[in-house]
């Protein structure tokens, strides 16, 4: 990370689905601030690769119940990062009622309710940073993964939301709406040469995204120098949603 933000160091930070991918990433990023990170995921052999300065615990997001006791013990939390999710594809005909509850549980609902949970020691501390994680899918009107995409467009009305509710008292909430961003799971199920020169193709800034050009997003929004900035979206796609 090439800037350094004084007002991250010592901050108390969770951050959900981070032993891999984009949350990584955002782990070491705000380890490198001196932060005191604190992620939840329920990859073990990933989360063992992470700083040994930050804590891991595995928990099931879907369980919120467990959830909701994971941030009572491990907190209070001055920053939130709703980064978890998964963007699985499947077609629309197939989808049945479990499989479309279950993809709003993974991408959706405990995004909101990690940020219920955090409320009331932010508040109490005297404010707090939220920042949820959605997605340029839904904007680009992405065919094949339509829960997916409905979670992500329902990112955006909670952030604008939660903004007005939390605003009052001194918590900031935004949102990151990364585009293509290359991670293992990526190259591993979806990437191919063709699909990156498709990406290029797209983009306005002709090089590959990757989960550091979200976490510099992260930070800043994290960070005291966006103190004046709420229910907004910033937009890493590298250009592709002006298309």
């Amino acid at each position: 990370m090439s800037a350094i933000y004084p007002s991250l160091a010592g901050k108390r930070v969770l951050i959900t689905g981070g032993a891999s991918g984009i949350g990584a990433d955002l782990v070491r990023a705000f380890v490198a601030q001196k932060s005191h990170v604190t992620f939840l995921d329920i990859d073990d052999a990933e989360a063992a690769k992470a700083p040994a300065e930050a804590i891991y615990r595995h928990v099931d997001l879907t369980d919120i119940a467990a959830l909701r006791t994971a941030i009572d013990e491990l907190g209070p939390f001055g920053v939130l990062v709703n980064n978890a999710a998964r963007d699985d594809r499947h077609d629309m005909a197939s989808v049945e009622p479990d499989y479309w509850h279950k993809a709003l549980a993974v991408n959706l609902d405990h995004q909101f309710f990690a940020t219920q949970r955090v409320a009331p020691a932010m508040a109490a501390n005297g404010g707090g940073v939220v920042i949820f994680t959605s997605s340029v899918s839904w904007k680009r009107a992405r065919p094949g993964m339509v829960a997916y995409t409905t979670s992500k467009a329902a990112i955006a009305g909670l952030t604008r939301t939660m903004a007005r509710e939390l605003g009052p008292q001194g918590i900031r909430v935004n949102c990151i709406v990364p585009g293509p961003i290359r991670t293992e799971r990526q190259a591993k199920l979806w990437r191919s040469p063709e699909a990156d020169a498709e990406f290029l193709r797209l983009q306005a800034l002709k090089f590959h995204l990757d989960g550091t050009h979200v976490a510099r997003a992260a930070l800043f929004l994290a960070s005291d120098e966006s103190s004046g900035m709420t229910g907004t979206e910033i937009i890493v796609d590298g250009g592709v949603t002006l298309n």
